[in-house]
């Protein structure tokens, strides 16, 4: 039983009337009661103690550890110690997908169980906690591995052309007569692949009557591996590809046709998926045919997450302005949704005094806002980012259900945990990041502000009139609103400038104005077109939705129009690291403790502020070879006039490159008539012509000759030929200091010039070559985007098709040179498909999961 009077008794309180600590016993305190009378004794016991005492090193020393343990306690009684539980299942998922092989399974498995024993059986303390911290570290890394294994992506190797057929899993428009297409592929011949992918993404550009889910369709396609880092340290899309199960990219040469009969399960999860797909796609149409236009796709996009339709300069000026987060079912969108239907709910029941006195109607509007979200959810297509703004929605919704606090740092905490559960992979991705560090940031300043309204007494404001209220109204809006965009921005900076190595300057007043079209008209508009669409009643609403989102756009246009972001370079390792760690210790404490995130903090400024060093020249060669750039310091020259853009795009902003330079284009004075694919050798005059214009190669500067060879010349005399026609090898490796020939029918040259070719470079992924001021190879500095090929998202790399066997040899000199992001000493066969024997590769359970003779 509670003592009387001591209802709501803080630190301020106790400081002020120092005869009530004696008045509060042990049983009648709540835990803030409690946290509050030890903080105020923690202040009685030093104020006591002599100051020569005070001052001495192992006073202060001693003082020290009873005030952390003091407010480690105090953190305890906040149950915050729950908080920090997704930390460490984080941990052990980022070590597990970070670490250059697998860890083995069972391993982790037996460690956690065996922690988790020693945890139970100890009392609390210093011991406890770091078991049990210790424990989720490891059942991170086994939550990791057992979903590396649950997936099992077959990746494809190389690239190819071949005729697939398959079953549509799901489509979505792509532009004006284009279709994206997710196909469960059933066959593949001309030719037939030895260990194909079990799902593909395949674009149809031609214009052809789209197919619906659970259609069979085959068509003459041009298959590719998902994309490796742009760059050394970049990150890797076949990470992300392997966890999507999606095993190539690719399109159709020309419409795809009906393949007949699908023969596929038609078990109930299966019709179930297919349905809600079509209905996505429906609805998808629907609004787009309603709103042509960007506005009708942004509009489909913030409903369905079909955003391929979207025009790439709005994406791009929506990057840019800082309000690409808008176009994603985010939490932001999620939380919209709930909040207008809840809101709406709830008011409707309130307006019959009868239903609102009899019935619990807070908690009926709860319950219809969560079906609404799962609605929501369920024609989202299920999505990444929709997930998880689920997740943490419907945890929100269900705490108001059960009568406890919804705005919290232990939902959000509940809603990281089943996430990292499910799909520990998550952990890597900028999108978990960035929205767990946004929210985070905002609940706990929302907390901080909670705690301050309770301890000060404001007084009302004097005048009462109802256009002053009107006004102090808007004016309360506009801050949460200008608070809410800072300290999300704020929050996820760091995130931006480690993904994506820039910082949108004017996101804040981009957000500001946008945000009240978004939350007043475009979100109710939206839920209310689809809540009238089955009866036809939509139209109206879609439009007024299209409407405010032209409005959306020109103002992330204009806004894009005002200098774009800060390119701020690849970063340190440490900074991340260092970064999260004080942005978690400063806003999942709540006593002093926190301010020990500062330390953290002002170190990944530091780490910010110093940067990577950037050589001053260097060699950059994308996984394919097919894009090459030098580095000086005045311009960076390539070997294309329009080079991809998004790989180009990628090198700026994390190296800062500097002025492109295009090739200068020459003309052979002996034509060559034949494609680059015939097999038909040159004649010596068109070789003897090629070997002097390569030799003639100007320094910094690339000279090509049209779909043949291309070539430049360092500072320190090193010879560089790209060969586009793989019959002009031969005469680079006459002439050329490093040759780069992805099309060679040969992997090495008989002058012993280095020599990259597809081979080679599927291996390492994308190079940067630092010439260090030496013509010699031995004087290079290499550095290679994989490190390792043995990870089950990064093995297809090693794997020949001709010969069936997974090869990880490399050139001897590019193994024996100062290189770094691989290992040198290597297996150079680790499996072999026709015995199908694991001969050296390391396991995820001890032993790596079977792999049967066509390399699944």
């Amino acid at each position: 039983m509670r003592s009387e009077g001591f209802e709501k008794i803080d630190t301020k309180t106790l400081n002020r009337r120092p005869d009530l600590v004696a008045g509060l016993s042990s049983y009648s305190r709540s835990a803030s009661e409690t946290a509050a009378l030890e903080t105020v004794t923690r202040r009685q016991i030093v104020a006591k103690t002599p100051i020569w005492r005070r001052h001495s090193l192992a006073a202060q020393a001693s003082q020290a550890g009873r005030f952390v343990s003091a407010s480690i306690r105090e953190e305890r009684l906040h149950g915050h110690g729950f908080l920090f539980l997704p930390v460490a299942l984080g941990i052990g998922s980022a070590f597990w997908f970070l670490s250059p092989i697998d860890p083995s399974l069972w391993a982790s498995i037996i460690v956690f169980a065996v922690l988790a024993l020693m945890a139970l059986i100890m009392r609390s303390g210093w011991t406890r906690i770091a078991l049990t911290f210790a424990c989720l570290v490891f059942g991170g890394m086994a939550l990791a591995g057992i979903e590396t294994w649950r997936r099992s992506t077959v990746i494809l190797d190389s690239p190819v052309t071949t005729e697939v057929a398959g079953v549509v899993e799901r489509s979505e428009a792509a532009g004006p007569g284009r279709v994206r297409y997710i196909i469960a592929i059933r066959q593949t011949t001309s030719p037939t692949l030895r260990r194909p992918p079990a799902r593909v993404s395949l674009l149809a550009r031609a214009q052809h009557e789209p197919f619906g889910n659970g259609d069979a369709i085959s068509g003459r396609a041009r298959l590719s591996p998902p994309s490796g880092p742009a760059l050394p340290g970049l990150h890797d899309f076949s990470f992300s590809a392997y966890f999507d199960g999606v095993g190539a990219v690719g399109y159709f040469y020309s419409a795809p046709q009906k393949a007949g009969d699908a023969e596929i399960e038609t078990g109930w999860s299966e019709l179930a998926l297919r349905w809600l797909f079509d209905l996505r796609r429906q609805i998808g149409n629907r609004i787009r045919s309603a709103a042509p236009g960007d506005a009708g796709a942004f509009a489909a996009a913030i409903v369905t997450d079909e955003r391929r339709a979207i025009s790439n300069d709005t994406v791009e000026a929506l990057r840019i302005s800082g309000l690409a987060h808008i176009v994603a079912i985010s939490g932001l969108n999620m939380a919209l949704a709930a909040g207008i239907f809840f809101v709406g709910l709830r008011s409707a029941f309130a307006v019959f005094p009868s239903v609102a006195q009899a019935w619990p109607i807070k908690k009926i509007a709860a319950g219809g806002a969560l079906a609404m979200v799962t609605s929501y959810y369920l024609i989202s297509g299920f999505g990444v980012s929709a997930q998880r703004a689920y997740i943490m929605m419907a945890v929100i919704l269900v705490a108001v259900l059960l009568d406890r606090p919804s705005i919290s740092l232990r939902n959000v905490a509940l809603s990281a945990l089943i996430i990292l559960v499910w799909t520990p992979s998550e952990i890597l991705g900028p999108s978990f990041q960035m929205s767990f560090a946004a929210t985070v940031a905002l609940v706990a300043g929302y907390a901080i502000w909670a705690r301050r309204a309770q301890t000060e007494n404001r007084e009302p404001f004097p005048i009462r009139h109802p256009v002053v209220t009107w006004i102090t109204s808007v004016g309360h809006f506009i801050a949460g609103i200008i608070a809410t965009s800072l300290i999300g921005s704020l929050a996820t900076t760091m995130f931006s400038v480690e993904h994506f190595h820039r910082i949108a300057t004017y996101g804040l007043a981009a957000n500001l104005a946008a945000m009240p079209i978004i939350s007043f008209l475009v979100m109710p508009a939206g839920l209310i077109a689809m809540l009238l669409m089955p009866f036809g009643l939509d139209g109206p609403f879609i439009a007024i939705m299209a409407k405010s989102l032209e409005w959306v756009i020109a103002i992330a246009k204009h806004v894009a129009g005002w200098g774009g972001d800060v390119v701020v370079g690849q970063q340190h390792p440490w900074f991340l690291p260092l970064g999260i760690c004080g942005f978690l210790l400063l806003t999942l404490l709540r006593t002093r403790l926190r301010y020990f995130g500062l330390p953290f903090l002002a170190a990944a400024s530091v780490f910010f502020w110093i940067g990577v060093e950037q050589p001053a020249f260097s060699l950059i060669i994308t996984e394919d070879g097919s894009l090459v750039a030098y580095r000086n310091a005045e311009h960076v020259a390539v070997n294309r006039k329009r080079p991809s853009e998004f790989i180009f795009g990628q090198w700026m902003h994390a190296r800062k490159l500097p002025t492109l330079s295009i090739p200068e284009m020459l003309d052979s004075p002996v034509a060559v008539n034949k494609p680059a694919s015939s097999k038909e050798r040159l004649a010596e005059p068109v070789l003897a012509d090629a070997r002097r214009q390569m030799r003639a190669a100007r320094i910094g500067q690339f000279s090509c000759l049209a779909k043949a060879w291309c070539t430049f010349m360092s500072p320190e005399g090193v010879v560089v030929v790209v060969v586009d026609d793989g019959r002009y090898a031969g005469a680079a490796c006459d002439v050329a200091g490093l040759v780069i020939a992805p099309r060679a029918r040969f992997d090495h040259c008989r002058s012993g010039t280095p020599m990259l070719n597809s081979a080679s470079l599927r291996k390492t992924g994308s190079i940067e070559i630092d010439f260090s001021g030496s013509a010699k190879v031995e004087g290079w500095h290499i550095t290679t985007a994989m490190d390792d090929t043995v990870r089950p998202w990064s093995i297809h790399r090693s794997y020949d098709w001709r010969r069936n066997i997974y090869d990880r040899s490399l050139p001897a000199w590019l193994t024996s040179q100062q290189t770094t992001g691989r290992l040198d000493e290597t297996p150079r066969v680790i499996f072999d498909a026709e015995t199908s024997g694991l001969l050296e590769l390391p396991p995820i359970f001890g032993g790596y999961p079977a792999v049967s003779d066509n390399g699944e």
